[in-house]
């Protein structure tokens, strides 16, 4: 066993001016669309967390934590310019889960608000996190491009979250809330 590790030390004090390093050595400021990018992602892989505290089957919680590793793969492509981690099968496997639990549920006929069961609500929200992650990584794209297997990837998770919560909802047992587009009492 090596005693190398590989990170030695959670405090550095070489941000304190405002910049971070990425894994080439290079520097940025904290406020750059790679590094909002990769905050974003860390929140989104923490929401996913906390979503897989609610105890969800095993099958489910194995996906999620397929998330949360391939995260950390995104996050490794913005630390690591020039580097592509993700592929069209990172890709195509949310599409298949997207698919798979989609055919379990019935056809929408409005739009759902978010809600139902706690570990559903918890979905939904994450799946906003993801859209955000999205809309920033789409930013970071247009001023430097990004592996667009990734930015496919973070926009077909918001996808699979939704059918999640929706999937998670229904094996509860629990109807879902229906957009209802009355106006408001006068």
């Amino acid at each position: 066993m090596s005693d190398k590790h590989r990170i030695s030390r959670v405090t550095t004090a070489t941000g304190d001016a405002g910049e971070t390093g990425l894994a080439d050595g290079s520097r940025l400021s904290k406020d750059a669309h790679a590094v909002v990018v990769m905050g974003e992602l860390d929140e989104l892989n923490a929401a996913l967390g906390v979503l897989r505290s609610h105890k969800p089957d095993a099958q489910t919680d194995a996906l999620l934590h397929q998330l949360q590793q391939t995260l950390f793969d995104l996050g490794a492509e913005l630390a690591l310019p020039g580097v592509a981690r993700l592929t069209a099968d990172h890709v195509a496997h949310l599409s298949e889960a997207v698919e798979r639990l989609n055919g379990t549920l019935p056809p929408l006929k409005e739009f759902v608000l978010p809600g139902g069961t706690p570990i559903a609500a918890w979905c939904h929200y994450v799946r906003t996190v993801a859209r955000r992650c999205e809309r920033h990584l789409v930013a970071c794209h247009r001023q430097q491009p990004q592996n667009p297997h990734s930015l496919a990837y973070i926009n077909r998770l918001s996808d699979l979250l939704f059918v999640l919560a929706r999937a998670l909802n229904h094996q509860a047992a629990h109807p879902e809330t229906l957009w209802s587009n009355t106006p408001w009492p006068a």
